[in-house]
């Protein structure tokens, strides 16, 4: 009998983060960090699990309607993954016919044991491109 990998496939997690996310669960979407995770948005620093959350209740509650849309997820190897998502939202209050925005994004994530320690956002897709390769190498 074959041997089951007990690496967790970090794409197929991935997807489910952002599938936590477009549903609005916070409570889901939290089961992928760890407690002590850090995430470094393009703003702020977000230290601990209490602060991530804090922060995606905002971001969520902020729009009507939010949408993520995965362009590329790939794992680099030695946990580090980077993902590049494109949102289009509606903010709260913001009228069904117009509104809208859109943001393209990169996140580089860093697993242990099934679960993010460590994000960070980037605008630059191609700074998050070179950075995530080196984080990877980095961690080998």
């Amino acid at each position: 009998m074959a041997e089951e990998s007990t690496t967790p496939d970090l794409v197929a997690l991935t997807r489910q983060l952002f599938d936590a996310a477009s549903s609005g669960d916070v409570d889901a979407l939290m089961q992928f960090y760890a407690p002590d995770a850090v995430w470094e948005t393009t703003l702020v620093t977000l230290d601990g699990s209490a602060a991530i959350r804090e922060r995606l209740e905002e971001w969520l509650g902020a729009f009507d309607e939010l949408e993520f849309e995965l362009e590329e997820i790939l794992d680099l190897g030695n946990g580090v993954t980077l993902t590049v998502v494109n949102q289009r939202a509606r903010p709260a209050g913001s009228s069904s016919s117009g509104g809208y925005m859109q943001r393209q994004e990169a996140l580089i994530g860093v697993w242990e044991q099934g679960m993010v320690t460590h994000a960070t956002t980037y605008l630059d897709i191609d700074e998050a491109h070179a950075a995530a390769e080196r984080l990877a190498e980095e961690r080998r």
